[in-house]
């Protein structure tokens, strides 16, 4: 791996590098190659000459597997995947396909984040079984106003894979994400139910009311209200 890592790519963009454990992907990417050092690689960023070069590292203890992401910017690449809370940040303007994934939780912050790097953000899909820490509605440290809603203007396809309750919530309560009409929203029927109160909780009414849902579960009878909760609905069995 490290003789081709050590090789020219002189119109590289971006790299990634998966299943390998943690010492391995630290010890590749040290001074035998021209990349950021094992310090600079764990605070994620670092500048070389006139060439802007992100790296960021992540173990997943749970998983067993490491990632390390390596790209310059500006970021050509309409997708962005398996981003975690290790994400350094900064603008993507041509991405517009994201994944998010991790084992620690995301915090509000972090979809604030989220939204503000990637402007044109139409595809996301969010996996995380871990629960939020704080998700009690916050103020800003600055004034009185509410705390910042999040909003993702151009999204049109909405996907929670293996995703704990937390951010199904964040996402339909209006008081903290606003959404734009026709989205195609996907998530385990049981936890959408548990969420909206079994599709009778007025403070998910208004982004449900914005989104397709698709729904993949074997359900042998659904709730009363569940059809007219949404934009529309449409049932596939697998």
């Amino acid at each position: 791996m490290k003789r081709i890592l050590c090789a020219n790519y002189p119109i590289l963009s971006g790299l990634g590098i998966y299943n390998i454990e943690k010492d391995t992907d630290l010890d590749i990417f040290t001074d035998q190659i021209d990349l950021p050092s094992n310090e600079d690689i764990k605070h994620s960023f670092k500048d070389f000459s006139n060439n802007k070069i992100i790296s960021c590292v992540n173990y997943f203890f749970e998983a067993k597997y490491g990632q390390c992401q390596i790209y310059s910017c500006p970021y050509p690449i309409p997708t962005y995947e398996n981003i975690s809370n290790n994400f350094p940040g900064g603008l993507f303007r041509y991405v517009s396909d994201v994944s998010l994934f991790d084992e620690y939780p995301f915090e509000y912050e972090f979809f604030i984040q989220i939204a503000q790097s990637f402007p044109l953000l139409k595809n996301l899909t969010i996996t995380n079984q871990k629960g939020q820490n704080n998700k009690q509605y916050r103020k800003s440290n600055n004034n009185n106003e509410d705390f910042l809603l999040i909003r993702y203007p151009h999204l049109r396809y909405l996907h929670f894979k293996q995703t704990n309750n937390d951010y199904i919530e964040q996402f339909l309560l209006d008081t903290k994400t606003c959404l734009p009409y026709d989205i195609l929203f996907f998530t385990d029927f049981k936890f959408l139910q548990r969420v909206t109160h079994n599709f009778t909780r007025n403070a998910t009414r208004i982004n449900c009311s914005k989104m397709r849902y698709i729904c993949f579960d074997r359900i042998s009878r659904f709730p009363k209200h569940f059809k007219n909760y949404f934009l529309d609905t449409e049932i596939r069995v697998l």
